[in-house]
């Protein structure tokens, strides 16, 4: 056990991850050492980032302080501390049932956790961060909240409303992580679209990634977790005018039956959801899509799940991933809607769903065999080099591997042009492109 050295685990999505290295950039200023995702405690305090969205999350976030509350009771940590969004939602409870946690925090009050350690929060860094990620990539947070209160989510009743970043804050945190070495940006939210609604009473997202794509430096810009209603269509021509706006977008469409739509509370409809994927694919071409999907909803008949794989099938989403509905206690669902399709028939849902899309991937990544692509270097892993194209987004999307040999050595964190040779269900295999081959 070290002195002065803190161990922070980070549960849950990459906007939990920025509030960590926010929170490990102030640490390190006041003079302590800060580890990030150890396998074992380093040192005599630890800090626990909670993720709260659904079911599984949950209970990997108490598991996890409950593993570290034992680590406290043997003497392998003095001090347990817990922030996050599970903390947020359920502190009080959480502080009776664990009491081996020194002090609980929420979502937005972990800058008192420096005032219990005796330090001060440093506001001169307010937008500064020790960043966790390879160092040539980063996640930009935006705003805060949501104010979209759909039926079955409990994130508004965890983090509030919607509240943008004013702007001018964004570009200074991105032109100082660019000076630090940084090329690629994974720009995330809870909802990206609605970016501006309560500071500029406007969509402002077309013109922030304007003022992004134009800070000299930035090579790739990705967009996460965009909203389907009301989608500004400006945003087609920035991505399609800046060749350091990647052409990919993450938007969770959640379901495509009007009836399930409709309970869901997601102010979209059947229609218009084609509709917005034909815009996306006539405006900007080459963009890939990636989506979330739910089964399981409540009311989902078999007609309702069939709709929903007939979608998929006439999509071909090129990155899609899905989960069961979960009733979270607090949202519009849980007290309006028995949860009542079965464990059973949500996972088969599940396991149909995702095979389809298995399939599917396959063959779009089957197809882009004899293509070149620009790809980034992320890793060394064995005999190989890892990286991603434009179309791939760390942790969640394919990678390509590029076999290390005596003649195409890499560096970690540049840009090669690689051509794919071979595929997967899962991933890419290429090689450095010659230009005499």
């Amino acid at each position: 056990m070290k002195r002065k050295t803190i161990d922070i685990v980070t549960l849950g999505c990459s906007k939990n991850l920025v509030d960590s290295e926010r929170l490990m950039r102030q640490l390190e200023e006041v003079g302590y050492h800060v580890t990030h995702d150890s396998v074992s405690p380093k040192g005599e305090i630890a800090v626990i980032n909670t993720c709260g969205f659904i079911g599984d999350a949950k209970e990997e976030s108490i598991n996890t302080i409950l593993e570290f509350a034992q680590a406290k009771e043997e003497g392998r940590i003095k001090q347990l501390y817990v922030m996050g969004c599970l903390s947020e939602r359920y502190l009080n409870e959480l502080a009776v049932e664990i009491p081996q946690v020194d002090k609980f925090y929420g979502k937005f009050n972990w800058k008192e956790l420096l005032q219990d350690l005796g330090k001060s929060y440093q506001e001169k860094l307010h937008v500064e961060r020790s960043l966790t990620t390879p160092s040539h990539y980063a996640y930009l947070k935006i705003s805060e909240g949501c104010d979209r209160k759909c039926a079955y989510c409990a994130i508004p009743i965890i983090t509030g409303r919607h509240i943008s970043r004013p702007m001018e804050e964004i570009i200074d945190e991105m032109s100082r992580l660019v000076a630090q070495g940084v090329k690629e940006f994974q720009v995330i939210a809870q909802e990206l679209t609605y970016y501006g609604v309560d500071l500029y009473q406007k969509q402002m997202l077309p013109e922030l990634v304007e003022r992004m794509a134009a800070i000299p430096g930035v090579e790739w810009i990705r967009l996460h977790y965009a909203y389907p209603a009301h989608f500004p269509e400006r945003l087609f021509q920035v991505m399609r005018e800046h060749d350091n706006v990647c052409n990919y977008m993450d938007i969770a469409l959640q379901h495509i039956s009007d009836n399930v739509l409709t309970n869901m509370h997601r102010h979209v409809t059947k229609d218009e959801t084609y509709r917005l994927i034909e815009r996306f694919r006539k405006e900007v071409p080459g963009i890939h899509l990636r989506t979330t999907l739910m089964v399981g909803f409540p009311g989902e008949t078999e007609q309702d799940f069939e709709e929903l794989k007939d979608f998929v099938r006439k999509v071909r989403f090129d990155r899609m991933g899905a989960f069961a509905y979960s009733e979270e206690e607090g949202t519009f669902a849980a007290s309006a809607f028995e949860d009542s399709i079965s464990p059973e028939t949500k996972q088969r849902r599940l396991d149909e769903l995702m095979a389809i899309q298995q399939e599917i991937s396959a063959e779009l990544s089957a197809a882009k065999v004899g293509q070149r692509f620009k790809v980034i270097i992320d890793r060394m892993e064995g005999d190989y080099y890892v990286g991603r194209t434009e179309f791939d987004s760390p942790e969640v999307d394919p990678e390509v591997l590029i076999e290390r040999s005596g003649n195409n050595e890499m560096k970690i964190g540049n840009f090669y042009p690689v051509e794919i040779i071979a595929a997967d269900d899962f991933d890419l295999y290429g090689k450095l492109w010659q230009k005499d081959t």
